[in-house]
């Protein structure tokens, strides 16, 4: 695959001057800090104490120099702008050089989250219709095997050569070496990247990403966070690292499974954290509790942020202590589709803590500048234009929807989700989308959401509707209840409410769960919101997605539970 010097030199048609791009931020790096670390990953070898090496890095000068190669290489094999291409790479250098690339050429990568049921990833990559696949061995093995994404008529290989897996990515950085900025003038409109989630309910998405989108989360978080140029970042979850070259940080990828946070070894993460003096630290609440439970100081982190399913106060409590004093604790609300929309700092997340054990909702704090939150009343029906909503009052419950820079307008090839998830509004300067982020909220006085819990999740009884988030911290309070969760057995405007109850490991449930039982129904009893519960199950092991480790499958559990209980005569 060799390059002709002509080949390899020439620049793309059209210049990347003013390009709308995550990516564009590293020719003037590395023009401006060229020796500076973009990105430190953990290499194969460890040091006397077991340890990662960290044996792998990349420059800016080497980001932008490599991804301009490997974007040039990549045109070569056909894969171009605009075309869909899947990654599956793991965390290290060449899934950041591969980003990047594709970023830079204008090509559209699919994504799929490590915490996706495997049982749906064919679906998504048959949805997403992809042009190309990059992938290590294994993922062109399963490819080939499981015939994933058929659509794909050119694949690349991470690693050695497979016969079915076209050349390498080697081969093609060698094939662009020497080629000139490949920035192309990526519009804001033209889509960026296809990303699908764990989705708390149903199959998951692919979530369009338009290149205006990703630039406006770069803004919003420097803004709302204070991430400052020069500082060092151990995100926990590899995409989000995508941000650190982005906002002139150096990033150092942990060494750690990803998709499995709560299986983290602390001693790893504090090591990584001391060799590099990282300043901010991304993690989920699965990450969070390793650290808290682990119990040693971070005096250099100064910023942490946490997001993907909700923090115990507990272990947000734990981390403060575990902070220099005038460090800060972020728990930013948002999803794929809209992130960050809101956030709320440690110090008054303390502070509201003993309503959210009253049964008032998790308090995520103040809309990030830019968004314009509104509350609408709850219905499981689309809404095609605004003037179809209508806006609930401070106080009372209703479905959270988001207009901004980061709200994103469609599902790829899924049109019913979009028409149940997106609002058209008309606006002095045009039309926009509304997101419905499908969770529930009420605003208090000062401006604050308090989270309710998802949308598809409320109990619809015959007295009223109950909401997750308002009931399940109370019975959580038991010392001896690891975690609950509410579900509606029955059909909704007559659902029974029942709360399934998972006890804390060790707990003789053969001894001890009907006095157990009867405290829960004595301490829900006390709160209006929590007494209408009365009928409580005991589950060994709740269904949980494996990287947050706190998204509970609620839908499997209230099948679990109506197999349970009688049927009404």
């Amino acid at each position: 695959m060799a390059a002709s010097s002509a080949a390899a030199s020439a620049a793309p048609t059209d210049a990347g001057a003013g390009a709308c791009n995550i990516a564009a931020v590293l020719p003037r790096m590395a023009a401006a800090a060229p020796e500076r670390i973009a990105l430190r990953c953990p290499g194969r070898h460890r040091n006397l104490h077991g340890f990662a090496r960290y044996d792998l890095a990349l420059t800016y000068a080497e980001l932008d120099r490599r991804s301009d190669a490997i974007a040039a290489g990549l045109a070569r094999c056909g894969i171009v702008r605009g075309m869909r291409t899947v990654v599956m790479v793991r965390p290290g250098p060449e899934f950041f050089l591969v980003m990047f690339a594709l970023f830079k050429a204008g090509v559209v990568p699919v994504l799929v989250d490590p915490g996706i049921d495997k049982r749906a990833l064919r679906q998504c990559l048959a949805e997403a219709e992809p042009h190309a696949f990059i992938g290590i061995p294994l993922a062109q093995t399963a490819r080939v095997l499981l015939r994933w994404a058929t659509s794909a008529t050119i694949q690349i290989t991470v690693g050695a050569r497979l016969p079915w897996g076209g050349p390498t990515l080697a081969q093609v950085e060698a094939a662009g070496v020497g080629a000139a900025s490949q920035l192309v003038a990526t519009m804001p409109d033209e889509v960026a990247a296809i990303l699908f989630t764990s989705g708390s309910t149903g199959v998951p998405k692919g979530v369009v990403y338009r290149h205006r989108h990703f630039v406006a989360q770069v803004d919003m978080l420097r803004d709302a966070f204070g991430m400052a140029a020069g500082g060092v970042d151990l995100p926990t979850f590899p995409p989000f690292a995508l941000f650190d070259p982005a906002l002139g940080l150096t990033g150092v990828i942990p060494d750690m499974d990803p998709t499995r946070p709560a299986k983290a070894d602390p001693r790893r993460l504090h090591d990584a954290i001391a060799r590099f003096g990282a300043t901010q630290l991304f993690g989920s609440p699965a990450l969070l509790k390793v650290l808290a439970a682990h119990g040693a100081p971070l005096p250099t982190i100064r910023t942490v942020t946490s997001a993907g399913a909700p923090v115990p106060a507990a272990t947000v409590a734990r981390m403060r202590e575990l902070l220099p004093a005038d460090a800060q604790v972020w728990t930013p609300y948002g999803a794929t589709e809209c992130l960050p929309v809101a956030a709320i700092e440690s110090r008054e997340l303390a502070a509201t803590r003993a309503m959210t054990e009253r049964g008032f909702g998790t308090c995520i704090g103040r809309p990030v500048a830019g968004n314009s939150v509104r509350l609408i009343q709850v219905t499981d029906a689309a809404i095609a234009g605004w003037d179809e909503a209508v806006e609930v009052a401070d106080g009372e419950v209703g479905e959270i929807t988001v207009a901004g820079p980061t709200a994103t307008d469609a599902y790829f090839n899924r049109p019913e989700a979009t028409a149940l998830a997106k609002i058209a509004e008309r606006t002095a300067a045009g039309t926009r989308i509304v997101h419905r982020m499908g969770d529930l909220a009420w605003r208090d006085g000062e401006g604050r959401l308090w989270f309710c819990g998802r949308k598809a999740h409320r109990v619809e009884s015959g007295t009223g509707p109950l909401y997750t988030d308002q009931v399940e911290p109370i019975f959580d309070l038991h010392p001896e209840v690891r975690r609950t969760a509410l579900v509606g057995v029955g059909r909704r405007g007559a659902q029974r409410p029942v709360l399934c109850v998972e006890l804390e490991a060790g707990v003789d449930a053969a001894r001890h769960w009907r006095r157990i039982e009867a405290e829960l129904l004595e301490l829900g009893g006390s709160h209006l919101r929590s007494a209408p519960v009365r009928t409580l199950l005991r589950h060994p092991r709740f269904p949980v997605d494996i990287r947050h480790n706190a998204k509970i499958g609620r839908e499997a559990l209230a099948a679990w539970a109506a197999k349970r209980l009688p049927r009404p005569a």
